[in-house]
């Protein structure tokens, strides 16, 4: 199955540019309910994710919860915690699922490193659990009977 099946694309997903500020990226996940977010270069070339714990970690330890004093501040300057990787746009189903197990949402770029989307865990269990409800939709249970009734041409014994 090809992984773009899934894909949200870049047109409808909230990014923040590396040149961005502090208080730009609250803004933007504030405005968007995001918990996390990707961030690109200029070029869409993704460069990582920013989450609201990077966020809460920077605020505290540079400006004491000051945002005034924080509206300057570069993204670039703020320590991830975590590493969203990507994932190439064509790679396969388990590793994309491999991928998923570790972030709620899974980058996706092409050979450029260019972001062209994401895909959210969610959308993959969800994919994961109707295809098994399907397979057990699928199985037929046969009774099991050691004692024949008819022959091989369907007549009575």
């Amino acid at each position: 199955m090809n992984i773009l099946f899934f894909l949200t694309p870049k047109s409808e997903v909230a990014y923040i540019y590396n040149d961005g500020t502090l208080r730009q990226a609250l803004e933007k996940m504030e405005y968007y309910r995001y918990t996390a977010i990707p961030i690109l270069n200029h070029s869409g070339q993704y460069i990582g994710t920013l989450t609201e714990g990077d966020l809460l970690r920077i605020i505290k330890k540079q400006y004491s919860l000051n945002l005034h004093d924080a509206e300057d501040f570069p993204i670039e300057e703020i320590p991830r915690r975590w590493k969203y990787a990507p994932v190439n746009a064509g790679c396969t189903i388990e590793e994309l699922v491999d991928t998923s197990m570790q972030q709620n949402f899974v980058p996706v770029v092409d050979d450029q490193n260019v972001f062209i989307g994401i895909i959210r865990r969610k959308q993959i269990i969800e994919h994961l659990y109707k295809k098994n409800q399907r397979t057990q939709d699928l199985k037929i249970t046969v009774p099991f009977s050691d004692t024949a009734t008819t022959t091989k041409e369907g007549t009575p014994l």
